[in-house]
């Protein structure tokens, strides 16, 4: 996962709260078996009408959303969060977001802001005013700014951390495989193991990677 420290970049103000991930992506996006390629499903409804904000060739390369109140409520899928990602998207601003939301998209790499209420207003009118307007978001600060304002954000520490290190789960885990590997060398051996996997050929990845 690619490491996430600062960002500049063009902001989409997406007015609109309580977006729920069918909205992000309907569900009949969800029928394929990869993890990318969603970019087509995103808001796809919403992009049918010719005035959606990212209609607009100014957005076609932004890679900061600014939306409302309760983004990502609804069903707990993933591909809500890979198809901002498939999109461009690299971070995603509220004043709240559904908790399974929220959890998704650190887990992918999408930066999940939470900006106060009152600054999201402030932020929405210097975006319609000059939408050209560059932001800056800053992870190591918890800042975005824009207009010569800095705004603080929201998000828990172990998020950010994953976040700036650029640590998947799999990555966490792997940072514990001495700690692992000392408890697997004093457990009982009549207790079940987790092995290797193995291919037809009968080796490790690690064996044929070697």
């Amino acid at each position: 996962m690619q490491p996430f420290e600062k960002l500049d970049g063009i902001a989409v103000p997406l007015r609109r709260t309580d977006v729920d991930t069918d909205q992000i992506i309907p569900a009949r996006f969800m029928k394929r078996l990869t993890k990318s390629g969603y970019e087509d499903g995103l808001f796809y409804e919403w992009r049918q009408q010719p005035d959606f904000v990212l209609n607009q060739d100014l957005y076609r390369n932004a890679t900061i959303l600014i939306a409302g109140q309760n983004f990502g409520t609804g069903s707990s899928r993933e591909h809500a969060v890979w198809a901002l990602r498939d999109f461009g998207f690299r971070a995603v601003f509220s004043s709240r977001f559904a908790d399974i939301f929220r959890g998704n998209a650190g887990k992918q790499g999408l930066l999940a802001g939470e900006i106060e209420p009152a600054a999201l207003d402030q932020i929405w009118d210097v975006l319609d005013r000059h939408p050209d307007t560059p932001v800056a978001v800053d992870l190591i600060d918890r800042q975005m700014t824009l207009g010569g304002v800095a705004y603080d954000f929201g998000i828990d520490e172990y998020t950010r951390t994953r976040l700036l290190e650029g640590l998947d789960e799999i990555d966490t885990t792997l940072k514990n495989v001495d700690e692992i590997t000392r408890f697997e060398s004093v457990r009982p051996s009549w207790l079940p193991r987790t092995l290797p996997i193995r291919d037809g050929g009968g080796t490790t990845p690690s064996q044929r990677r070697a």
